[in-house]
């Protein structure tokens, strides 16, 4: 066990670093490559991340930036995955291949490993077994006695692989090969770079070890995803033959102990010795050695041929298996750490390690404060590079190492773990500690709803280390929480007006950037103008309109879009909202109009129809035509104006540079109709709401799906977003308005009161107040 716990020392003193080199490289870089598609994109991605990790962001905002690297850090793992995948379609048909077999040192061809590949949620890592040729001909034992030596090995790897981190495991696949390697032929740099030239593409260990004198040589090659090349090195020697006669020594002591006792009882020397077997002949190696040392003779010089039985090389064997077993225990975790985000497993496996290990007498002992102190040292590297791609999930990062370091009999290196976990926490809500008596205290008057999971976490660690006086705490802290909760509920939106001033379905709905105004357009071919605070109406708009389909404000309050939807009269008509002149009719859609929206510069006007058209807002000139091949229901322009975003009755969302016409990405993923669309004040994500009843959240850069929100019975009619983008607004066609906390996906409230489908909402610019039309002929006003 010994030599196990030195050769773990030095795989992580070693390898350790690899790992952070990987970390680094891949948040340097962020797979940049001009080879693949969105390079670009993921620069953008990286780009913001910086700045805003730069600047100093408000609570509001915190749990955001949290989601921008989260998405961003999967966004670049399942990336690195499609490039593989493409690297691993071609490598087979590589013209250089059959010179690589030539030096083949596997009994599995490539495009067997390639194709086995299974359905995993995490790509596993295979482990293969480059087993020893070890040479027990100068020991005094028979060649059938040593000949299963690799078996022996191969089994006690697979058994603890098959415990801890089988291929079946649902976080830490891992796929042990044995008897793949042709170990008879192959091993050292050419192996390892005939496997990389075709396998780069599988996360893959090499357990190695070859004969050198009286040593074993003990060796790993690794890569893991998208590395350009291996590591391989040698990271121990292993003394097997002073180990084997460790082991011979000390049978030949115990055989010591049972002789005496049976000569004490009176038995026959001679005929006890003939039980003994070459323990009798070991013991008169071990009593001249040592009366040769107490005259000062250097036996070192000598040589003393000790005899080995199967005992011995079965104990050398165990050596062996933990040897292995502890190295693929941390390559594994730190594979799965560094690209799936799970957590090491050995720290809980180590102290069954330490406990049960095998003493090797003459083999200088290490401290278990040592190798705690190396294994602690490793991963928290490992963690701080980690930490510096994701700066806003330190906490979270640092937690998950104390947790796992908890199972180690040591807990220094935990609870260090966990104090950096909540300064760190603090420090990034800029909370000082100097008013509070302990950090648990500090962070208590920063809490958030949001941060419950993480209090949770926090509370599960205390409770396995056994610290009550944080876990008090802690149920301080969750307790606020509550209260936080309960205050949420009692502040439910009020319904303060109902409008009846139409005669059809009110289609849509508008509020006015002062806040004070509020338009509505309907089926009655009508357009209301009323007052935002006391419900009353100021104006009505008519004038050969046909049937309004949708409304849209200007960011500068001077301007109304309205849109028709009643063919022939399909047209979209642009009036001065405070003196209710019409400016502009523009013409050329030839189906129902069935959105207008107007950019936030002011500047450009879209419509949309079967196609989406594209206006200047002032001068009523056309400036482009976006071809949809269905009906366009729903269109959102992003905050800078460099993306339009049009929603569907083919289900697909597509996105467009709305100045120069171009198509730029199509987003799929909804079932039914996109009935409706919005866009964030940051720009970086868009939400839709479907036919399908559910609403899909999209990092609008990327056009990666982030998240799915069910909790209507029917389309989703209508979406819109609170200014400090925290709540999401839905009306659909099951009558009802969810109000949803964005950061935790819930629902919050549920509104009733319309008796028809809800068609349309706006809110105020403050954030105050929610309006919403309905087929049912009302626009209710809601104060949230």
């Amino acid at each position: 066990m010994e030599q196990g716990l030195r050769l773990l020392i030095q795989l992580v003193i070693e390898f350790a670093p690899v790992v952070v080199n990987l970390v680094q490289k891949r948040t340097a870089e962020g797979l940049n490559t001009t080879n693949y598609q969105l390079p670009q994109v993921i620069e953008e991605i990286i780009e913001f991340v910086n700045i805003t990790t730069n600047s100093k962001t408000s609570e509001d905002e915190f749990h955001q930036e949290k989601l921008w690297q989260q998405q961003l850090a999967v966004y670049q793992r399942e990336t690195q995955l499609q490039i593989a995948q493409q690297q691993r379609d071609t490598s087979l048909q590589l013209p250089e291949v059959n010179k690589v077999l030539d030096s083949w040192p596997l009994r599995l061809y490539p495009s067997q490993i390639l194709e086995s590949r299974n359905n995993h949620k995490n790509i596993p890592l295979k482990i293969f077994l480059a087993p020893p040729q070890i040479k027990f001909d100068q020991f005094d034992c028979q060649p059938e006695e040593v000949s299963e030596v690799e078996r022996i090995l191969a089994e006690g790897i697979r058994e603890f692989i098959n415990t801890n981190y089988s291929l079946h495991h649902p976080i830490r696949p891992t796929e042990f090969l044995a008897g793949a390697w042709d170990s008879k032929r192959f091993h050292s740099e050419s192996s390892i770079k005939a496997l990389f030239s075709l396998l780069k593409t599988e996360p893959i260990l090499i357990l190695e070890s070859d004969h050198d004198g009286d040593y074993l040589n003990f060796r790993i090659a690794y890569w893991g995803l998208g590395q350009e090349n291996y590591f391989y090195k040698t990271i121990s020697r292993l003394p097997y033959k002073e180990i084997l006669q460790e082991f011979a020594k000390s049978r030949a002591v115990e055989w010591k102990k049972i002789r005496d006792e049976l000569v004490t009882l009176g038995e026959d020397l001679e005929e006890i010795n003939q039980l003994g077997g070459d323990n009798v002949e070991n013991l008169a190696i071990l009593e001249k050695t040592e009366k040769w040392q107490a005259k000062g003779i250097d036996v070192s010089k000598l040589s003393l041929k000790y005899q080995i039985n199967q005992q011995d090389i079965a104990k050398f064997c165990q050596v062996l298996i933990t040897c292995h077993c502890l190295v693929a225990a941390w390559v594994a975790d730190a594979y799965h750490l560094v690209h799936h985000d799970v957590p090491p497993l050995l720290p809980e496996l180590l102290p069954s390690f330490l406990k049960d290990g095998l003493d090797l007498p003459g083999v200088q002992a290490i401290s278990e404060e040592n190798i705690l102190q190396v294994y602690a040292t490793g991963y928290q590297q490992v963690y701080q590079a980690l930490e510096k791609e994701r700066r806003y999930w330190v906490p979270e990062l640092a937690l998950q190492l104390a947790q796992s370091l908890s199972h180690l009999p040591d807990r220094t290196w935990a609870q260090e773990q966990v104090d950096y976990s909540i300064n760190t926490w603090l420090e990034l809500r800029q909370v000082t500690t100097q008013e509070f008596t302990h950090a648990l205290e500090a962070m208590q008057s920063a809490i958030k709803i949001e941060d419950e999971e993480y209090v949770h976490k926090l509370q599960a660690y205390f409770m396995a280390v056994g610290d009550r006086q944080s876990i008090a705490s802690i149920e301080k802290i969750l307790q606020a929480i509550a209260t936080l909760k309960h205050k949420l509920t009692l502040e439910s939106p009020e319904l303060i007006h109902t409008l009846t001033g139409h005669s059809g379905k009110v289609a849509s709905v508008a509020i006015s950037p002062d806040g004070e105004t509020v338009v509505s357009g309907c089926a009655d071919q009508t357009i209301n103008i009323w007052n935002l605070q006391t419900g009353k109406q100021i104006r009505t708009l008519t004038g050969n309109l046909g049937e309004v389909s949708s409304v849209a404000i200007s960011s500068d309050g001077n301007f109304l879009a309205v849109g028709s939807c009643q063919h022939p009269k399909s047209n979209v008509t642009v009036w001065h909202l405070t003196t209710g002149q019409l400016i502009h009719t523009l013409l050329g859609h030839q189906k129902p109009v069935n959105v207008v929206d107007i950019s936030p510069d002011g500047q450009i006007l879209a419509s949309g129809s079967n196609k989406i058209k594209i206006w200047n807002l002032h001068k009523g000139d056309r400036i482009c035509t976006l071809w949809h091949s269905s009906a366009v229901h729903s269109v959102a322009i992003s905050p800078d104006g460099s993306i339009l975003a049009s929603g569907s009755a083919d289900s697909k969302i597509r996105l467009w540079n709305p100045r120069t016409g171009d198509p730029l990405r199509t987003l799929t993923g909804h079932t039914g109709e996109v009935k409706s669309i919005a866009i964030s004040s940051d720009g970086q994500l868009l939400f839709s709401g479907s036919a399908d009843t559910t609403i899909k959240i999209w990092h609008l850069i990327t056009g990666k799906l982030l998240h799915t929100l069910k909790g209507h019975s029917d389309a989703v009619k209508s979406i819109v977003l609170s200014p400090n983008g925290q709540l999401l607004f839905s009306g659909s066609g099951d009558r009802t308005i969810n109000i949803w906390r964005i950061a935790t996906n819930e629902i919050l409230y549920t509104l009733t009161g319309h008796s028809g489908t809800v068609n349309s909402l706006a809110l105020s610019p403050d954030g105050k107040f929610l309006v919403s039309s309905s087929s049912d002929k009302t626009i209710k006003i809601w104060q949230v």
